[in-house]
C-alpha cells in the first residue's frame, strides 16, 4: 500500500502550523509531526551547539516517520527545510516502501509576512523569517515546490495540497 509523506516548510508566518493541522486532519489515517516539538525537549542548562541540535530533530524525525509509515499512517511534518530533504529522502528510502513524498515550500509576499507575525505578537521573528524567506526562495531545488499562501484562505491551501498539486522526487 502506498503511504504519503508530506514535508511543509516555509518561514515563520506563512501559515505552516495551520495548514499542517489541516492537512493532517482531512486525511483519512495520519499524524502529525512537529519539528518544533522535537527543538523545544531540549531542556536544561546544557544545550547542543545549533547545528547538532538540528540533527537530532532531524534524525527524530526521520524515526518517527518511518514509525508512523510502517504501522500504517500517512505523516505530514512542520518543519523548515533548509538542506535535508536530500537526506531524508534516502532515509525513507530504507524502508523499502513505497512512499509518494509531497514538498512544499510554502511563502507569502514580505508585507504579508509581517502582519501575520506582528498580529501574533512575535515582531522580534520578523528579521529571521524575511531573511528565510529569501533563502528558501533563492534555493534552486525549491522553485518547483514554491506555494504562495498570501492571498489564499488555509481551506484553499489545504484542499489543493491533499489533493496532491505538486510532488517532490529524489
Amino acid at each position: 500500500m502506498t503511504r504519503n509523506v508530506y514535508i511543509i516548510s516555509g518561514p515563520c508566518g506563512v501559515g505552516k502550523s495551520t495548514i499542517t493541522k489541516g492537512l493532517a486532519c482531512k486525511l483519512k489515517k495520519a499524524v502529525l509531526i512537529e519539528g518544533d516539538l522535537i527543538s523545544a525537549m531540549f531542556v536544561g542548562e546544557e544545550q547542543p551547539a545549533w547545528e547538532e541540535k538540528l540533527s537530532i530533530v532531524w534524525q527524530n524525525l526521520s524515526s518517527l516517520t518511518k514509525s508512523f509509515l510502517l504501522n500504517g499512517y500517512d505523516v505530514v511534518i512542520d518543519y523548515v527545510v533548509e538542506d535535508e530533504l536530500e537526506w531524508f529522502c534516502k532515509e525513507l528510502h530504507q524502508t523499502r516502501l513505497d512512499i509518494i513524498l509531497h514538498y512544499y515550500v510554502l511563502r507569502a509576499d514580505p508585507d504579508a509576512l509581517v502582519e501575520r507575525i506582528t498580529k501574533r505578537g512575535d515582531t522580534g521573528m520578523i528579521p529571521r523569517s524575511l531573511e528565510l524567506l529569501h533563502q528558501l526562495e533563492n534555493k534552486e531545488k525549491n522553485a518547483p515546490h514554491l506555494y504562495d499562501t498570501t492571498n489564499k484562505e488555509p481551506n484553499v491551501i489545504i484542499e489543493e495540497i491533499a489533493n496532491n498539486i505538486t510532488r517532490y522526487s529524489s
